[in-house]
């Protein structure tokens, strides 16, 4: 057997980030999979592009969710 056993039901992949605003300091949670452009609520920014899969943050993420 190997080192580790296959999981009967694998984890996803994809997960909730809190993201921190690089312009207005504004924290807001997004999907790291995201396939729509992800704007700031307070000043607009763009905090997420979507790339085909995983989405390129370009804001500060702070924490990652569960």
């Amino acid at each position: 057997m190997g080192s580790r056993l296959k999981e009967l039901i694998p984890k996803p992949r994809s997960k909730f980030l809190r993201v921190r605003c690089p312009r207005c300091g504004n924290e807001q949670i997004i999907f790291s999979h995201a396939t729509t452009r992800v704007k700031c609520f307070v000043c607009g920014t763009q905090l997420a592009e979507p790339r085909g899969g995983k989405a390129k943050i370009l804001g500060v993420i702070v924490k990652e969710l569960e």
